[in-house]
């Protein structure tokens, strides 16, 4: 007898982590495609306007992530728990 090889159900990734992942390959690649255009032209306008409206998308993003996991994980301890717990 061979082993038999059981596949897992795979789990959908969520939607939310989708997002957080786009955008933070979109703030690297923005981030190294301008330092290398700030290296070859010598012009630093970049870090006063593009780099900085990157960053706070990000931030925006990472932040309402969170802010979603924390209610999830809040609502699924009350289920186990079933306490009351302040939101």
């Amino acid at each position: 007898m061979g082993l038999k090889w059981i596949s897992k159900p795979k789990r959908k990734k969520e939607y939310s982590k989708i997002i957080v992942a786009i955008v933070l390959s979109f703030c690297i690649v923005v981030t190294i495609f301008s330092m290398a255009l700030m290296w070859r032209t010598g012009d630093t306008s970049a870090l006063a306007y593009l780099i900085p409206a990157v960053f706070a998308e990000t931030g925006i993003v990472i932040s309402f992530y969170l802010d979603k996991s924390k209610k999830e994980n809040i609502n699924k301890n009350k289920k186990i728990e079933g306490n009351d717990l302040d939101v």
